[in-house]
């Protein structure tokens, strides 16, 4: 098995012609997504690169639990984002700056106004944010970022700027939390020279390891991990694994790090497992 994962460029109407390096793109195409197949050994997780021209959908994810509740199994979406460029003024809207109830979200969603409900966040380099389940969410225009989430391909979209694509509103409806985003809990800014645990848990850790790990990183990833680099290449048995590819390992202790380089490293919850 192939430690590098394969990759798939996924077109939206909302992508770009023009990837930064070292990405490639198809004439004619706009891509959106950059998504990594997640290895069968490790189905959980899915990481992709997100690049917009335009603002994406206002939508939102159910819960592991609402998806078995409904008989679809653990299909349940969490994400979080690493902001990695943003032109002037890009945005993320996360939750809403008043509460609302379903038949008001309902209503905002219908004529439009929930765009201008939502809590919207000026971006830059660094950013990161997590985005839990049943919360109602956008990406803006001019926005680059690594997406770390749930391998669920779930998604009940609210408002689409009139682009001729379903919504979902009944089922978006039923599961959405029309309040704030706790952004004390949820976000903080990441320094590209620092080491430092992203996310936690329940569902899957994510941390940012500079240089080789160290033993408070490596006691937690015990087991199957992804590895997605962000300056300077590592080693994955003998495999090169560069800046704009994810590899995926059996254990820490196969993945070579560069001496000063970055990576993202991300495995299941100990607890999921």
């Amino acid at each position: 098995m192939n430690a590098q994962l394969p990759i798939r460029q996924v077109a939206k109407p909302w992508g770009k012609c023009e990837l930064p390096a070292p990405f490639g793109t198809r004439e004619g195409e706009r891509i959106g997504e950059i998504w990594f197949e997640p290895p069968q050994a490790l189905p959980e997780l899915l990481v992709k690169y997100i690049f917009t021209s335009e603002p994406l959908s206002v939508q939102v994810h159910p819960s592991d639990n609402q998806t078995v509740e409904k008989g679809l199994g653990k299909q349940g979406k969490e994400e979080c984002w690493l902001i990695l460029a943003a032109e002037e003024g890009a945005k993320l809207g996360i939750g809403f700056d008043e509460p609302l109830s379903a038949d008001e979200m309902r209503e905002a969603a219908m004529d439009g106004s929930i765009e201008q409900k939502m809590t919207w966040h000026t971006v830059s380099p660094g950013d990161f944010f997590y985005i839990p389940a049943n919360t109602v969410h956008a990406i803006g225009a001019g926005v680059s970022l690594i997406e770390v989430q749930q391998n669920s391909d779930i998604t009940y979209r609210l408002y689409d700027y009139d682009r001729p694509r379903e919504l979902h509103l009944d089922e978006g409806m039923a599961i959405a939390k029309g309040e704030p985003y706790v952004l004390d809990r949820c976000h903080m800014h990441v320094s590209p020279g620092i080491s430092t645990t992203l996310v936690k848990g329940p569902l899957f850790q994510l941390d940012q390891v500079v240089g080789p790990p160290g033993d408070d990183v490596a006691a937690r990833y015990s087991g199957k991990l992804l590895v997605i680099p962000r300056n300077g290449d590592v080693m994955i048995g003998s495999e090169v694994i560069a800046p704009g590819s994810c590899g995926f390992a059996e254990a820490l202790s196969e993945v070579m790090f560069s001496s000063d380089g970055v990576c993202l490293v991300a495995a299941p919850h100990a607890s999921e497992r």
